[in-house]
């Protein structure tokens, strides 16, 4: 039954995935077809930079063993568990997949196999190979893929419903250009961290991680602190300064250099450390190198206000201080089940 040969697929990339590390990469003899692909993965993430600047080997291995941990038998059924696969007719769904952070769209691709549809995928010029090359792995698994996985080089033609991924700008073209199809159009957002002062020194560091993870260019990155009056920075600079060597890194130095003189000559008021600058402003969506912050009077007021502005917010972090947040440390770790935009893709998917 294909239904099961299609999870088996999953499962068994997510087992090839979990031999890579950034520290060491160990060949398991129970993985399949690693004779073919093994070497030539390893090799491909250590040429990944070469191709994206910002896909570093460590950035490229931490989405990788994020999907090798979601990838396992468990994850899969439970996620699939509150969906009716049995009335699918197979449609051919386009994907248009955004390039900013490693495997960015590679839940869309699950999604729409996994939902028994054929997949049309229109990549970024940003990340070209690492989807390929798991889609060759995958076929290797599980041949019944083969006729299901398509890679378009030029215009997305020939599709019964699209999911695109790309800017607010973008998104007005995507959703002209899409108008008489069904869709899901994915825009800017960012995410947040609300603060009272009393976090620990271990929460704040892992803030640290939302923050400075892929440089900062994911939509699950913290981009925007919302903090009370009064609220003193000494403990969460103290804190994140053991991601300091991020600075060493030419791409994010650049823009560091360039948006604190950006910010300098217009005369705002900054905190800095040397390698983040800090800048009140009620915009959510701060420059690389650069984080916003904002001050709340009453928390249920704040509240209120993320819920209104939820479209722009992809997910908000702290302890316990607003519904449905999370943890410090979690953001680029979600599970199969928690949605881009909280859209649910399945749902779409198994109504088109």
């Amino acid at each position: 039954m294909f239904e099961n040969d299609k999870k088996r697929g999953f499962i068994a990339l997510g087992k090839f995935l979990s031999q890579f590390s950034q520290k060491e990469s160990i060949q398991s003899p129970s993985v399949l077809h690693n004779d073919l692909f093994f070497a030539d993965f390893e090799n491909l993430i250590q040429l990944s930079q070469s191709h994206n600047g910002w896909y570093t080997p460590e950035n490229v291995c931490f989405s990788i063993q994020s999907w090798a941990t979601a990838l396992t038998e468990d994850n899969i059924n439970a996620w699939l568990s509150r969906y009716n696969f049995n009335e699918i007719r197979p449609k051919n769904v386009g994907l248009i997949l955004a390039g900013n952070i490693p495997l960015v769209g590679f839940h869309d691709f699950l999604s729409v196999l996994i939902s028994g549809h054929k997949v049309l995928i229109k990549t970024s010029s940003n990340d070209q190979f690492l989807l390929p090359f798991l889609a060759k792995y995958l076929i290797a698994v599980a041949p019944e893929f083969a006729n299901k996985i398509t890679f378009v080089e030029g215009k997305l033609e020939n599709f019964d419903a699209v999911i695109a991924t790309g800017s607010n700008n973008t998104a007005r073209y995507f959703d002209y250009y899409f108008k008489d199809k069904p869709s899901i159009i994915r825009k800017n957002r960012n995410s947040v961290a609300v603060l009272n002062g009393d976090e620990t020194k271990e929460q704040l560091v892992a803030l640290g991680e939302d923050i400075f993870r892929y440089f900062g260019l994911g939509c699950r990155n913290v981009s925007k602190l919302f903090v009370p009056k009064g609220y003193s920075f000494n403990a969460f600079f103290e804190a994140i300064f053991e991601y300091q060597d991020i600075i060493h890194y030419e791409k994010y130095a650049n823009n560091y250099d360039y948006n604190k003189a950006v910010f300098l000559m217009s005369n705002f008021k900054l905190l800095d450390n040397g390698f983040l600058t800090i800048k009140e402003d009620n915009s959510y969506a701060s420059p690389i190198s650069s984080i916003f912050y904002e001050y709340y009077d009453a928390i249920e007021d704040l509240q209120i206000r993320l819920q209104s502005e939820n479209e722009q917010i992809q997910c908000i972090v702290s302890d316990n201080l607003v519904k449905n947040s999370i943890d410090f440390g979690q953001t680029q770790k979600p599970n199969l089940w928690d949605y881009a935009d909280n859209v649910d893709t399945l749902s779409f998917l198994l109504t088109i």
